[in-house]
């Protein structure tokens, strides 16, 4: 019979009622961890009531701001496992205008809930960190030891700062406290319950909507050259854990899919599969920003580390995005 390391384990998801956060306590609770969240909501935004109403009464909610230090060290009192996926987020124009909060905010954050994390002993940490830390020009795929070259691409600066930061602070909490800390480095993630909004989402999503509602010519910020990578929403949720459990030595690891996808092509995936390719034109702005010229992270590590692998297609994946989009939130 497979041991399970999650069953009976207190663990704190810090931003456990968010996007890719409700997966990994839907993960947790199926592995019989006794679990927290923490939860901010933002007034009128009711996403998150929505991405864990169907395990609500199965978890304890701190309703806190991680701004806060000591509501970290209260909320981390007792547990186990600190599982940190709180983070400020946004697309390309967020973190353009503002770079400073982006950094200040997730950076500010972090340092909270990781002090108060050493001061209540908790056994392990798991940092979320991003492939924004990668400078503008790298090898593709991307290995994990250019986390640190130059400097994080100028559309993600101060995010990518802030998370080259956070794994800066967790390799010295554990060489100075002997915390067992796992860091982690996922690419872009999607799926149903994914955020929507038009000021902050991210691309998938963004084009999803715009979409759906009917926009037309819809304009795609860039030449529409530029590559990316991107990661299912259970997948990321499994890898986390997976990473969290086998690899909490303070020692980074991509999170990613092996498949490099241009802007172009996801345009033309989600308009097939919305059913709207001979009716939408569609225009590249090149005068707008369009990030790194390609993004696609070398998960040749984890797969060696860990064994682990993807499971979703991206088109599978789009698929259940729309899906889930045209139930949840078109018709609203």
């Amino acid at each position: 019979m497979e041991n399970n390391f999650w069953k009976g384990k207190k663990v704190l998801v810090t931003g456990g009622s968010g996007f890719i956060g409700s997966y990994v306590v839907e993960l947790l609770l199926e592995k019989g961890a006794i679990v927290s969240i923490t939860s901010f909501k933002t007034r009128g935004n009711n996403d998150e009531d929505r991405n864990i109403a169907q395990f609500k009464d199965k978890i304890q909610i701190f309703e806190i701001n991680l701004l806060n230090i000591d509501s970290c060290k209260e909320i981390t009192k007792g547990q186990d496992i600190v599982l940190n996926l709180a983070a400020r987020v946004g697309g390309i124009e967020l973190n353009s205008k503002h770079p400073s909060i982006m950094f200040k905010d997730n950076l500010l954050m972090f340092m909270n809930v990781l002090e108060a994390a050493r001061i209540n002993n908790v056994q392990r940490f798991l940092t979320v960190s991003s492939a924004c830390v990668y400078p503008q020009l790298c090898a593709i795929p991307i290995p994990e030891e250019e986390g640190f070259k130059d400097t994080p691409a100028q559309t993600n600066e101060g995010y990518g700062w802030a998370k080259r930061m956070q794994e800066f602070l967790s390799k010295c909490y554990a060489k100075e406290y002997n915390m067992n800390i796992a860091i982690v480095r996922p690419s872009n993630a999607y799926g149903p319950k994914d955020n929507f909004d038009a000021a902050t989402s991210h691309v998938i999503p963004a084009l999803i909507r715009r979409i759906l509602n009917g926009e037309n010519p819809l304009v795609v910020w860039g030449s529409g050259n530029q590559t990316r990578s991107f990661l299912y929403a259970t997948d990321f949720a499994r890898g986390l854990l997976e990473i969290a459990e086998k690899h909490a030595v303070c020692d980074a690891l991509n999170l990613g899919d092996e498949r490099e996808v241009t802007i172009k092509e996801l345009v033309s995936i989600i308009l097939k599969l919305c059913n709207k390719e001979n009716e939408i034109k569609v225009v590249f702005d090149t005068s707008k920003p369009e990030g790194q010229p390609r993004r696609c992270s070398d998960v040749s590590k984890a797969s060696k580390m860990i064994n682990y692998k993807t499971e979703v297609s991206l088109e599978e994946g789009i698929r259940g995005t729309i899906e889930w989009y045209k139930k949840e939130l078109l018709r609203k």
